[in-house]
């Protein structure tokens, strides 16, 4: 089946049972389709046509419904929902200057099979989506590497990861946000990762789920927000598995 843009929409395919007395769990069999029913309930409660749900979670397979007055009648209703995947040109953009200068570089160059100074060319030749949040305040996890792209965590986790390390693990991108152990291949750096959590910001985490984000090639000192449209971080200068943690 399709929808109005004449995309397939998925239909059954998902797992939803109470988890507790008002929450709903909903599994999904992949991060593509976990992506498209996060997107769906967004733009359901857009709509007015969503029961009422105090808070929306996603996570690696599956989308947290919490504050649902009744859920076994939520699971009844989502199990008929058609869900059509996610449009990757919708979205606030978010560009995250990038200098690729990870130690991990050479590494990845050989896992790519290319040589290490296009590994930035090909990481910043496609756009990311922010699939959810986790293992540290404002830590994203970016898919829309293509699989060929797909590397391993390292054998040996670094006891020390520095803030603004721009990441690869399995499907994901990330930037961390703070200095942190990690075992995510690093191929480079954000200049000012600071952008990343904002507690003093409305919303405190620039990489929220469904944002799309972009890496650019770090050059001069630009500065941005994140409200709408393409935003610019600044550039001024700072001082298990990957579904898991990093």
């Amino acid at each position: 089946m399709t929808d109005d843009d004449g995309r397939t929409a998925y239909t059954g395919a998902l797992t939803a049972r109470p988890a507790g007395a008002h929450a709903l769990l909903v599994e999904l069999p992949d991060a593509e389709r976990t992506a498209a029913f996060h997107a769906e309930v967004l733009r359901r409660r857009a709509a007015g046509t969503l029961p009422p749900v105090e808070e929306i979670v996603p996570g690696a397979r599956t989308v947290l419904l919490d504050g649902v007055p009744d859920p076994e009648a939520l699971a009844r209703r989502v199990a008929d929902w058609e869900v059509p995947p996610v449009c990757d040109d919708t979205g606030d953009v978010v560009e995250i200057p990038v200098r690729y200068d990870g130690p991990d570089l050479a590494d990845v160059a050989v896992l790519w099979g290319v040589g290490p100074d296009e590994v930035g060319t090909l990481h910043g030749s496609h756009t990311y989506r922010v699939a959810f949040c986790g293992f540290a305040p404002g830590f994203g996890y970016l898919t829309g590497l293509p699989p060929r792209l797909h590397v391993p965590r390292r054998s040996t986790p670094r006891t020390r990861v520095p803030a603004g390390a721009v990441a690869l693990a399995g499907p994901y991108s990330a930037v961390y946000p703070r200095a942190t152990p990690g075992g995510w291949q690093l191929i480079g750096t954000m200049p000012d990762p600071r952008p990343l959590w904002d507690p003093a910001r409305e919303r405190a985490a620039l990489l929220t789920p469904g944002t799309r984000v972009r890496f650019v090639t770090a050059v001069g000192s630009t500065a941005g927000t994140a409200t709408g449209g393409t935003a610019s971080v600044g550039t001024g200068p700072v001082g298990t598995g990957p579904e898991a943690g990093a």
